[in-house]
């Protein structure tokens, strides 16, 4: 095995291949190495500057780590979808090709078998696979998703270099084999709406907001709007209906049979029934 030699790694791969039946699949593939080797070409990277593998519905691309990597992603931006465009717009329904893209930077070696070994690949790969990314193209109108990994958002993107709006680029967060994966999403976040979550995720069903949903009207218990629950008309003091109010200094007046004794103050809206004893003059309330 060689050693490991600091690489950029391009990785495009095409969405709903295995939909296809083998006459589309053979039209898919020369139009995906015609992508790639038309954007790589406006990159300014030509062959001697990149080695390519096969993946079938997906290519594979380790290039050279002098080749400018700004010049790859804004090819990326601008070519690929100008390109997507031009061959959609004459192909049939069965025929249309529509691509998932990373960019990333780390260490590969290569084997005795040809094949590539490095854990940064095999970050790159699951990004390429992850169902954020799946999610981000099918939900788009255009015909092309791309992610990059941390590095290169920390290294190129966040910088702002002509044609590589980092605005455009949002974080990301993917489940792996390995844990979660950082990286940078061009384009909206599926299910983020104007917030754009690093899961990327949609609400989870009956999670709680903060708030409790009103009940409905014809729910036990639904109160009509703007009236009170029974308690906070208990703890509420009513207001006094209208009515005489009587005030006793001195002597002792009688009401049907009931003794007032003492200096006293009626308060209207009560009622006194019965033999009733108030003040010092004794006796049991009824």
């Amino acid at each position: 095995m060689t050693d490991p030699v600091s690489r950029t790694i391009l990785l495009l791969d095409i969405e709903k291949y295995s939909d296809r039946d083998d006459i589309e699949q053979a039209y898919l593939r020369r139009m995906l190495y015609d992508v790639a080797d038309r954007t790589l070409e406006r990159a300014g990277i030509d062959e001697r500057l990149r080695l390519r593998a096969d993946r079938g519905d997906s290519v594979m691309e380790l290039i050279d780590a002098n080749a400018s990597v700004t010049a790859l992603l804004r090819a990326l931006l601008t070519e690929v979808p100008a390109q997507l465009h031009a061959v959609n717009r004459m192909a049939s329904s069965s025929a249309q090709i529509r691509l998932r893209g990373v960019v990333a930077t780390g260490y590969v070696a290569v084997d005795e078998h040809d094949g590539w070994v490095g854990s940064d690949l095999n970050h790159a790969c699951r990004l390429l696979d992850a169902q954020l990314l799946r999610t981000a193209l099918r939900e788009r109108r255009d015909d092309f998703a791309l992610c990059v990994s941390e590095s290169v958002h920390t290294g190129i993107v966040r910088h702002g270099h002509a044609g590589i709006p980092a605005e455009d680029f949002h974080p990301v967060t993917v489940d792996s084999k390995n844990g979660p994966l950082r990286a940078w999403l061009h384009g909206p976040v599926p299910g983020a709406g104007d917030d754009h979550s690093e899961k990327g995720g949609t609400s989870v069903p009956g999670a709680s907001s903060g708030e409790r949903p009103a009940p409905r009207r014809d729910q036990p218990g639904a109160q009509a709007p703007g009236s009170q629950a029974p308690e906070a008309r208990a703890a509420r003091p009513s207001a006094p209906p209208a009515g005489a109010v009587f005030h006793f200094d001195g002597g002792a007046p009688t009401f049907g049979g009931s003794l007032v004794g003492g200096d006293q103050h009626g308060v209207s809206g009560g009622q006194v029934t019965g033999d009733v004893h108030l003040g010092g003059s004794g006796g049991e309330s009824a």
